[in-house]
């Protein structure tokens, strides 16, 4: 008796075993060498809704919507298996009654000898219900719920898509004024309608603009129109006050403006200059939508000009290490170097490591930027090494380097390639980086794997965060830098005179080497000497200064 899949038509061509197995779980049909159909199986029928009859002869571009990118796919297929090669990938095919529905398929040609191709077989599974799940999801990616506005993700991909037809654009930012003392006057159901009644407000005044929620209180509106226009909205929401509970909210809101691409020309940096304008108009009593400040415009170029020429930087190394002496009060001498970076740019003039390190962290240099300076640390180390030297280089790390698990390793290599000793480097971290350590086991894991190496870690810029004290007791921490802010009012307030010597004796209990940073005079100096400091760093000893320009004592 024959399987019943070849019942359905007769004179099938004859199908090998590993073939009846297969048509047990896939759709299966096969087309002669003019692409006609010639045969198809019961799996292929019930999801196609053809009959055996009505089958033959159609051919493969029939199974295909009658749209332009669907024939151009049906054209591509067919090229492919005609010119002797395979074809795999998703689908989107009609039934019978004009039903779209989707499969991953497989196209196997039959290639005879002198004749070419013979038939093309295809195997297919049906994924209609996988396609219309993530559509689904997608929807739900790209529609706030809540608002039935956009989503952020959505925002993102419109504005991008904007950003590539060359339309001119006003990006708005939105925050509802105290949105959480609002919040705390009203039930979870009237915090809804609130935020339900303002939806509405933006819809009505914006139109077809497109608008998304980006947060609980904060919307982006997206318009081709000025200032003038997006300011109305602010009469507009005086004219339409919300009512809840038969209660008049008392609503006002805080905005930014920015414009693409008079000021900026990506999504991230139209995102950055907005929250910059918002915070501007909030900082001078809010109430307002305004485009951004002179100041902070420049501001804001000038980062993004930064951002977009780093890696250029870089590449062509224009990046320069510097080197600026630690002085050892009871050795009397130098007996370590920060490195710091420097960069120095014909358009942008000198750039400062504090304006520098923030950018490379966002936009992901920091990990080239962070295994420069220290390569370029650790050759000089390894210099001042052979000829007998026993003087440190400290090299500031990010949190953002360290999050990487390889980290450890990464720096192993580098002194491993230079011949720089584990013990001539230091590690700066900053309050920031101890903090996220703690959060963090396998940071903490690096860090002991390295101090077991030789490397000493010091905690920069000590005392301007709340949780010092705790870092000094969860990581391996042998040095703390008392921050520049403390120091440059040392002569001028007693209180901070008093702060000073107490960190300098808290740090000497608990065994730690103590430097205090930003010393500029003699009088500091010499306080600082007998509040009982180990060392200090600053101008006063002197300004960083490129390698070759140090001169150690033979």
């Amino acid at each position: 008796m024959k399987p019943q899949n070849e019942q359905l038509m007769p004179e099938s061509p004859e199908i090998p075993d590993i073939m009846k197995s297969l048509e047990q779980f896939y759709m299966v049909n096969r087309t002669d060498s003019e692409g006609s159909i010639i045969y198809a199986n019961k799996n292929f029928l019930d999801t196609s809704k053809w009959t055996p009859k009505r089958i033959l002869g159609k051919t493969l571009w029939q199974m295909f919507p009658e749209t332009e990118a669907s024939q151009n796919q049906a054209h591509a297929i067919w090229n492919t298996v005609t010119n002797g090669k395979t074809w795999f990938g998703t689908v989107e095919k009609t039934t019978r009654l004009t039903e779209p529905y989707f499969v991953t398929m497989i196209a196997v040609p039959s290639i005879q000898a002198g004749v070419g191709l013979v038939s093309v077989t295809f195997l297919e599974l049906d994924i209609t219900d996988d396609v219309h799940l993530r559509e689904r999801l997608q929807q739900i990616a790209f529609i706030d719920y809540e608002t039935g506005l956009m989503s952020r993700y959505k925002l993102e991909t419109t504005v991008n898509e904007s950003i590539a037809e060359d339309k001119h654009f006003s990006f708005v930012y939105i925050t509802i004024d105290h949105f959480y003392t609002l919040k705390d006057l009203q039930s979870p159901e009237s915090e809804k309608e609130l935020i339900k009644s303002f939806t509405n407000r933006l819809k009505r005044f914006f139109q077809d603009n497109p608008i998304a929620r980006i947060g609980v209180n904060e919307f982006v509106v997206l318009t081709p129109f000025g200032d003038w226009y997006v300011q109305g909205f602010l009469q507009f929401l005086e004219q339409q006050p919300i009512y809840i509970e038969n209660s008049a909210i008392p609503l006002s809101v805080s905005g930014g403006i920015v414009r693409y691409p008079e000021d900026q020309l990506t999504y991230n940096h139209l995102m950055k200059a907005a929250l910059v304008a918002t915070k501007d108009v909030m900082d001078n009593g809010g109430k307002k939508i305004a485009s951004l400040s002179a100041a902070s415009h420049q501001g804001l170029n000038r980062r993004a000009i930064i951002d977009r020429k780093l890696l250029t930087a870089l590449n062509q190394n224009n990046l320069q290490v510097v080197y600026q002496p630690q002085f050892d009060v009871s050795a009397n001498k130098v007996n370590m170097y920060e490195a710091l970076v420097r960069w120095e740019d014909s358009e942008l003039g000198y750039i400062s490591p504090d304006e520098l390190i923030p950018i490379a962290e966002e936009n992901g240099l920091i990990h080239e930027i962070g295994a420069f300076v220290l390569e370029e640390a650790a050759k000089l180390a390894t210099e001042w090494n052979d000829k007998g030297h026993a003087i440190s280089i400290a090299v500031n790390s990010s949190v953002r380097e360290f999050s990487n698990s390889r980290m450890k390793d990464k720096i192993t290599k580098i002194l491993e390639e230079t011949s720089c000793p584990a013990s001539s480097i230091q590690l700066e971290i900053t309050e920031k980086f101890a903090l996220q350590a703690e959060e963090e086991q396998s940071i903490i894991h690096q860090m002991k794997e390295l101090q077991d190496e030789g490397i000493k870690f010091a905690l920069d810029d000590f005392g301007t965060g709340y949780a010092s004290f705790r870092f000094l007791q969860s990581l391996p921490i042998s040095k703390v830098k008392i921050d520049k802010l403390f120091i440059r009012s040392l002569l001028t307030h007693s209180k901070t005179q008093r702060l000073v010597e107490g960190m300098i004796q808290l740090g000497k209990s608990l065994g730690l080497y103590v430097v205090a940073e930003g010393v500029e005079t003699e009088e500091q100096f010499e306080l600082l000497k007998t509040m009982g400091v180990d060392a200090i760093q600053g101008y006063y000893i002197s300004a960083p200064v490129s390698g070759d320009k140090i001169l150690l004592d033979n």
